[in-house]
């Protein structure tokens, strides 16, 4: 900006408390970086870390959360643990009135398709026509193309009971329901 700008164009600069505020996160930073070094040297000092005998090898202990994540990686599991993790949090994705009458079922890797089932067929309808924005809501969380679409399941009818009283063959009333 030049100088014969009149004052109200001009960004103001910082003072009093956001002059503080920009200190303290300076100081903050260059703590973490100090931590960081003095962390890394001490590592190094160490030897890198636990060791379960004289040399390093795959029997040395690792953190839970770095062993998990190793296991998920070598078996191919993380579209499954992502969308395991969306399942628990399909209230806040989904809002909480649609989740209260829809619940996911499971996920279905081969042909990228979430399973949801709905305790009305009103609801069901109603979530077929979410079903294109909740795969775009899906597909930010957990990355491109994860979820392609999401498949809605009606209610369910009640479970056929076999028995004395059943005539073989018939269905009963599961033929009303499906």
């Amino acid at each position: 900006m030049s100088g014969d700008e009149p004052a109200a164009k001009r960004a103001p600069e910082p003072s009093g408390v956001d002059l503080a505020r920009v200190a303290l996160r300076a100081a903050r930073e260059q703590a973490r970086a100090r931590g960081d070094a003095a962390q890394q040297k001490k590592q190094a000092r160490r030897g890198g870390g636990l060791r379960s005998g004289a040399g390093a090898d795959g029997r040395d202990p690792l953190a839970l959360g770095a062993a998990i994540n190793r296991l998920l990686t070598e078996r191919g599991w993380e579209a499954p643990a992502a969308v395991g993790g969306v399942m628990g949090r399909w209230p806040q994705i989904v809002g909480e009135d649609v989740a209260k009458h829809c619940v996911p079922e499971r996920y279905d890797e081969e042909e990228r398709a979430l399973i949801v089932r709905c305790d009305s067929t009103a609801w069901a309808t109603n979530l077929r026509l979410l079903a294109p924005t909740l795969v775009a809501r899906l597909n930010e969380d957990l990355g491109h193309g994860t979820v392609r679409v999401i498949k809605v399941l009606g209610p369910g009818g009640p479970q056929r009971r076999y028995g004395p009283l059943r005539a073989p063959g018939s269905t009963g009333p599961g033929d009303t329901y499906g």
